[in-house]
């Protein structure tokens, strides 16, 4: 997990954070979370991307970890 609180907004993003998490399986990321400049708040899971309604960054690491243990429930 990175999460860096930035002057302003980096491009496609409406709030001042730069973040990316990953949960990575065997060597592939099969969750993710960042806003990648250009593509805005987005989650990876397994190998599908979806967009992601950012609040802050406690909801954004819960979402993330809520999100591992139902890749581990599956």
């Amino acid at each position: 997990m990175v999460l860096w609180h930035l002057p302003q907004p980096v491009p496609s993003s409406r709030h001042p954070y730069k973040y990316r998490l990953a949960y990575i399986v065997e060597g592939r990321r099969v969750v993710g979370y960042d806003n990648e400049r250009g593509k805005g708040d987005h989650k990876h899971w397994k190998n599908q991307e979806f967009s992601y309604d950012f609040r802050n960054p406690d909801r954004l690491v819960r979402d993330f970890l809520v999100d591992v243990d139902a890749y581990h429930d599956e």
